[in-house]
């Protein structure tokens, strides 16, 4: 859809400018006029290199989705019309490629389109469990109820990833911070003091000359060891990527102590919380798991979920392979077990995703504490290196005069 740019008087003679997305000219004076604008230029900016770069730049973060959602939400629960909601959520956009894409959408279900249709062509931005859920809710004519309970837990999903990363920021900075100073003492300060300390003639102590080998090797190697590190991560990487490198990743992920817990209950929660909003929107089981499972990225329980799938179709239980994994606590099939056979599914998977909730933030409050003591140890090793390898010639020097 076009983008315009305007410049127009209000109601009180203030100037005002600004952009405008819409169908064609006569519909962006139209709309400005509804706000009372009396419009003294309109240029058509949609090709204007600005527009491109900006659209090509700017990327679309989840909080652009989560504060779509609660819009969308609370416009069509106030009955306001699907197409009328979202091109008042264009106006309200900030980031410029996500308003091209509503602006687009926008047209679509204008044109005729399902909204959950339009949603599905921007499978990177809307995943298949959200535009999954809209369907449900335009089928079942709740859509309104669906879109804000959909509101409601796709911000509980961003709160807890959001949560995690400030838990990391802490220990990163300090690691960084360690780095740095690494960096400036081995190219700057060690040099000085490596050639003071050989001046003498004294016998080194072993700490020091292992110091002094490992400055001037990556002083004179620096360029061959930056590249090593990127070839290790390129491969690395690369390696991920492969089934089986992703599947070893993922095992030892949740296997790794203390965070290894952490990770698994996020997992288990996405899990609960995904197939509880799913089958709330009557989503059939079968066609739920099969959501789930490309939502759930690790593939320990990908794996899981595929046997699953699988005894489902042939008339099994949903919860006969969980009760016999290790990576699944025993209290989610046995509570489930109960959801199966009360016909209360949806809301029993709601209760264990809210009970599991709270372990996960309580583990995420705790986080810091608990990598706090291992970047002390690592600072400790640190200045214990240096000391030992520097400090104590030094003092070696001025304690024989």
């Amino acid at each position: 859809m076009p983008t315009f740019r305007y410049k127009a008087s209000d109601k009180n003679q203030k100037r005002k400018s600004g952009r405008i997305v819409a169908l064609n000219r006569e519909d962006a004076i139209k709309r400005l006029k509804k706000k009372l604008f009396m419009v003294s230029d309109l240029v058509d900016i949609s090709d204007s290199l600005e527009v491109k770069i900006s659209n090509k730049l700017t990327p679309i973060k989840s909080k652009d989705v989560v504060i779509f959602s609660r819009q969308f939400s609370v416009m069509v629960s106030s009955h306001v019309t699907v197409t009328e909601s979202l091109y008042t959520i264009i106006e309200q956009t900030e980031n410029p490629r996500f308003r091209d894409i509503i602006s687009k959408i926008a047209y679509d279900v204008d044109s005729g389109t399902m909204l959950s249709d339009a949603l599905a062509k921007y499978g990177n931005i809307f995943s298949q469990f959200y535009c999954n859920i809209i369907k449900a809710g335009e089928t079942s004519g709740r859509l309104d109820e669906v879109l804000e309970y959909l509101a409601d837990e796709i911000e509980k999903d961003y709160d807890v990833l959001k949560k995690f990363k400030g838990a990391m920021i802490y220990p990163a900075f300090i690691l960084a911070g360690i780095f740095g100073v690494g960096l400036v003492f081995v190219f700057f300060v060690l040099p000085e003091l490596t050639l003071m300390l050989q001046e003498t003639g004294a016998t080194l102590p072993l700490a020091t000359r292992i110091v002094i080998a490992s400055t001037e090797f990556l002083q004179k190697y620096y360029l061959l060891v930056a590249l090593l590190i990127v070839a290790i991560i390129f491969f690395v990487r690369m390696f991920l990527k492969t089934p089986y490198g992703r599947r070893k990743f993922d095992y030892l992920l949740i296997k790794t102590p203390s965070l290894g817990k952490l990770f698994q209950l996020i997992y288990l929660v996405r899990f609960c919380r995904s197939l509880s909003t799913l089958l709330k929107g009557g989503v059939s089981v079968n066609k739920s798991l099969i959501i789930v499972k490309d939502i759930i990225k690790s593939t320990v329980y990908k794996d899981i979920i595929a046997e699953t799938i699988d005894v489902v179709k042939e008339g099994g239980s949903i919860t006969s392979i969980l009760e016999d994994s290790d990576h699944v606590p025993k209290m989610i099939p046995e509570m489930m077990s109960v959801g199966e056979k009360t016909g209360r599914l949806d809301d029993i998977l709601e209760i264990i995703a809210k009970f599991y909730e709270k372990d996960v933030r309580n583990r995420l409050d705790n986080i810091s504490t608990i990598i706090e003591p291992v970047v002390m140890v690592i600072m400790g090793l640190g200045v214990g290196i240096m000391v030992a390898a520097i400090i104590m010639p030094m003092y070696n020097m001025a304690s024989q005069f």
